[in-house]
């Protein structure tokens, strides 16, 4: 299997559907899902629908796995799995940080991935084949290749994270939130897993941690921030347990599991 095939593909979808959602309408339709904090606007269901007609088109036999609804067992083995708006809220707002996460999957591994955020630094590509590091383009630069910030320690620790729509999990993660804030240098708040799984990537945080993800939220941000060097795991260490998603360098990461347990 071709993995940089699959990831220039990604690529060239996501950035269909970057553009497709920069032409923002004046005026969203919003509905709610899983509370009513939780929304999608017509533009996920938009960008979904162009980014699993462009991947069909391309490789027919491919399955599609998306937020939004997209759901086609796999005859090749490849399944995409897709987040056609991570970040609807910022998008909702008018805020940077909102992306199209485009992850390729074989038996549930994550063998190529592209998280596109077209208004960060006048647009941003973080990539990454399993096996072949993660790189970032900037502003339509030339692809460098990047790694996790490794020592850092606890006490000089810059985090990312966000909030579950759950009211219940909230409550959790607010817990998991007091017991770091006085240990660490500070917490960021940019309100899309994806970009914050590709900013430890990039060195731009020294870690992330999210309760609740869903598999569109770590398809292509978690295979990013491992090729980078991140560990990405649960609290008991386990890498497939999407429950509580804690990513760092190998030094960090082991010392947020021993503050979080």
């Amino acid at each position: 299997m071709n993995y940089l095939e699959l990831v220039q593909i990604a690529e060239k979808v996501a950035l269909a559907a970057g553009e497709l959602l920069l032409d923002r309408p004046a005026n969203l339709e919003v509905s709610t899902k899983s509370s009513e904090v939780d929304v999608v606007t017509q533009m996920d269901l938009a960008s979904e629908a162009l980014i699993t007609s462009m991947l069909a088109q391309l490789r027919p036999a491919d399955g599609l796995l998306g937020e939004e609804g997209a759901d086609v067992v796999s005859k090749s083995g490849v399944t995409w799995v897709i987040d056609p708006i991570d970040g609807t809220v910022n998008y909702l707002y008018g805020l940077p940080g909102w992306n199209v996460s485009i992850g390729a999957q074989i038996d549930g591994q994550s063998v190529a991935g592209v998280v596109y955020a077209p208004l960060l630094a006048g647009g941003t590509i973080w990539s990454a084949t399993l096996g072949g590091g993660a790189f970032v383009a900037i502003n339509s630069g030339q692809p460098q290749k990047i790694k996790v910030n490794n020592p850092i320690e606890l006490s000089q620790a810059l985090l990312a994270t966000g909030f579950s729509y759950s009211r219940e999990t909230r409550r959790e993660q607010g817990a998991k939130f007091a017991k770091l804030i006085p240990e660490v240098r500070d917490i960021r708040r940019f309100g899309a897993a994806a970009v914050d799984l590709c900013f430890v990537a990039q060195g731009v945080v020294d870690g992330f941690f999210e309760i609740g993800l869903k598999p569109w939220d770590l398809a292509a941000g978690g295979l990013i921030a491992t090729e980078a060097g991140a560990t990405l795991s649960n609290l008991s260490g386990d890498p497939a347990d999407e429950s509580f998603t804690i990513a760092a360098g190998p030094h960090l990461h082991a010392n947020l599991l021993k503050l979080l347990n």
